[in-house]
C-alpha cells in the first residue's frame, strides 16, 4: 500500500481541530519561556476515569521535543470561526511561535501557564502520563487537570479531505 493511498483513505475521516500549546522552560530565572503552539487533528478522549486525552505528534517536531521535557500542556478546541488560527499554527517553515501568538487573545492556564485561546469552544490543561512511539509519530497521553467551556456559542472547526470545514 502506498503512503498516498493511505493518506487519501484517512482524509475521508472528519476530525475536530485543536491547538496544542505549552511553554518552554525560561532561559534564565528572570524570564518566561517561549510559548509554542501546534494545530492537531489527531486528538481524542481516552478515558473518563481517570480523565485522559491523547494527541499524536510527528516525531522530532518542536512540540514532540518540548513535551518530551515539559510535562504540562494545554488544548484549545477551536471554533469554526478560528480557522485562521488553525492555519497559522499548521504552516510549515513558519515564523517564530512568539510572533504567532502576538495578536491572539488568550489567557494563561492556571496549572500549565500555557496559552488558552480566547473564543475556543473548550480548553483543557494536561499533564503527560505516557508517551508511546508509534511509527513516525509519538502518542502523548495526558491526564486532564482542568476543563473549561469559555465559549458557549459557535460550531466546531473540522478537517475533512485536506481542508477546514464547517458542519452542516
Amino acid at each position: 500500500m502506498s503512503n498516498d493511498r493511505f493518506r487519501a483513505a484517512l482524509s475521508r475521516l472528519a476530525a475536530g481541530v485543536v491547538l496544542i500549546t505549552a511553554q518552554e522552560s525560561p532561559l534564565d530565572e528572570h524570564g518566561r519561556g517561549e510559548d509554542v503552539g501546534m494545530t492537531a487533528t489527531a486528538f481524542v478522549s481516552v478515558s473518563l476515569d481517570p480523565p485522559l486525552v491523547m494527541v499524536s505528534l510527528r516525531n522530532d517536531s518542536r512540540m514532540d521535543d518540548l513535551l518530551a521535557e515539559q510535562p504540562l500542556w494545554a488544548v484549545s478546541v477551536l471554533a469554526e470561526s478560528q480557522r485562521q488560527i488553525a492555519g497559522r499554527f499548521a504552516m510549515k517553515g513558519r515564523i517564530s511561535d512568539r510572533l504567532l501568538f502576538e495578536d491572539l487573545p488568550y489567557v494563561r492556564g492556571e496549572v500549565t501557564d500555557a496559552p488558552l485561546i480566547g473564543g475556543a469552544l473548550a480548553t483543557l490543561e494536561c499533564r503527560t502520563e505516557q508517551r508511546v512511539t508509534a511509527g513516525d509519530h509519538t502518542l502523548v497521553i495526558g491526564r486532564v487537570l482542568t476543563a473549561e467551556l469559555p465559549s458557549a456559542e459557535g460550531e466546531p472547526l473540522t478537517y475533512f479531505k485536506g481542508r477546514y470545514r464547517r458542519l452542516g
